[in-house]
């Protein structure tokens, strides 16, 4: 139930992004739910390999780096799926971060565990 709740949570964070930023577009909330499982699968799968790859880039750059890697993995997602669309490169990177904040706060405020009614 988590992990549905979670892939809806991550939805809805995409759908926010186009109000924020113009050169991101999602066309329909069928696509965001397709985007945020492909963007999920790409960030189990993928990313940890690239971030290996380029993990001398990384260090030099004092993690920074990591936020080209981002925002790679977010524009490579629109370009494979249709009705996700991303004008570039730096739209991308900027996406990739807001699509970050907007899912943390979401999953934060919905999604937290009920500490005060186990203990």
């Amino acid at each position: 139930m988590r992990l549905l709740a979670t892939w809806l949570v991550n939805a809805l964070a995409l759908l926010a992004i186009p109000y924020l930023m113009s050169s991101v577009q999602i066309d329909s909330f069928g696509t965001a739910l397709v985007v945020a499982v492909v963007l999920g699968l790409v960030n189990t799968i993928i990313r940890p390999v690239v971030l290996i790859l380029t993990l001398p880039a990384t260090v030099l750059s004092l993690g920074l780096f990591i936020f080209v890697i981002n925002g790679l993995m977010f524009w490579g997602v629109a370009n494979v799926i249709d009705g996700f669309h991303v004008t570039g490169f730096w739209a991308a990177v900027g996406g990739a971060l807001l699509y970050s904040v907007i899912s943390w706060t979401l999953s934060t405020l919905l999604l937290q565990q009920k500490k005060d009614e186990n203990a």
